[in-house]
Order: structure tokens, then sequence, then C-alpha cells
């Protein structure tokens, strides 16, 4: 199997990833708890692949990063990229956006996902975005999911993300389509990637005579 190492130190993170990629030839493992990366971009999909290429220089291995938030639209899409800084704890930051929106009659939001995968020399070989749109409760409501799922109420479904089983809520969710849309690429990026190292192992096994070689191994 091909190693993937996810840009996060969140295991449950790499739980829904595993949930997504099952049965794809990817082997997900957690970043080293000591690599962080600093998101320094205006936008999610830089973020993104600023995480997974670093990630991927790192650790000579694939990487997949994403960067989420949410944007409202009576707040000129904030919180935004800073969705994760607006406050210390899930429950700061909601208290900060139902303070902010007050009673604000629009309601209207949308998360969104950037995704990015990056080859194990940095380069970025795929990107993605998905957005779910909902509506701002004015109080939460549910006790699953983290981060805003509580306020974050999908009509369609008349539930907040926080009351949805996560079957559901991986098959509409931002970060749902924005893997959806990465996995028919995903399966032939891989093939390429495995064929390459093989080319390249076998030149170098030439080279030094069938000599034990010490390269790193994409796990084909």
């Amino acid at each position: 199997m091909t190693r993937l190492v996810v840009a996060t130190g969140n295991a449950g993170k790499l739980r829904e990833m595993q949930a997504y990629l099952t049965d794809l030839g990817w082997e997900l493992t957690l970043k080293p708890e000591e690599l962080e990366v600093e998101e320094t971009g205006d936008t999610f999909a830089a973020n993104a692949c600023l995480k997974a290429s670093q990630v991927a220089n790192s650790t000579g291995n694939w990487a997949i990063a994403d960067d989420s938030g949410m944007l409202i639209d009576a707040l000129n899409g904030a919180p935004g990229v800073y969705s994760a800084r607006y406050g210390k704890t899930d429950s700061e930051r909601i208290a900060r956006v139902l303070r902010e929106l007050k009673d604000e009659p629009n309601r209207q939001a949308q998360f969104v996902c950037a995704i990015a995968i990056a080859r194990p020399d940095g380069a970025i070989a795929l990107q993605s975005e998905g957005v779910c749109r909902g509506e701002i409760l004015e109080s939460p409501r549910g006790n699953a999911g983290f981060g805003y799922d509580p306020i974050f109420y999908v009509p369609e479904k008349k539930l907040t993300f926080a009351e949805m089983t996560p079957d559901l809520k991986r098959s509409i969710s931002h970060r749902g389509k924005a893997i959806e849309a990465l996995l028919p690429k995903l399966q032939k990026v891989r093939r390429s990637g495995g064929a390459e190292e093989r080319r390249s192992g076998g030149a170098e096994e030439r080279r030094s005579g069938g000599a034990e070689l010490g390269i790193k191994s994409f796990g084909l």
C-alpha cells in the first residue's frame, strides 16, 4: 500500500479521512507530532497546498492536507480562513459568531473545504474544493461533530451537522464533496506514482550492482 501522511495531529480527522479512502490502496498515517506548519495563506486552497507540500517534503511520503472553514454572508465571509482562530475553544468560537450576528435576519452561510495532495518531493499533484450551503441557528443543536457543527443547519435535511449520523454528514458535507471530487484522479495518481518509484528503484539497483538500497518507498 502507498503511504499517505495526513497533515494533521488530529486523530479524529485521520479516522474521517480513512472512512473516505477505504479500500483505495492508501495507508494513512498522522504527520509527526513535532512537525508544525503555519497557515499563512489567504485562501483555504493556499493553506491546504502549503501544509501538504511541507509535510510531504519533511516525511518523504505522499501527503494530504485540507483547510476548511465557515463563511457567513452577513459577516462578509467571516470567519473564513480564521475559523479555527475565532476563539480558543469550539464553544468560544460559536459564541463569538452568534454574538456578531445578533438578530441579523440573514443567516445564510456555507462551509468550504479545500484539499491538496502532494507528491513526496512536495509538488502538488491534486487539488479540489467542496461547498455545503446552510444557515446559522440562533442557538446550538446536537451533540455530535465538532467546531461550528451545532449551529450549522442544513434545511434540506432539517438537521444541524451535529445532529447528523457520520454517514449522512460525510455524504453532504463540504469535506465529503471535496474528497469525492478527488477519488477518480486519486487512483490514477497512486498508480503513476508507484510506476515512477519502481522505475527509479530499478535504475538505482542496476547502478549499485544489486546492493541493498536505502531509498524511501511509496509502499507499493
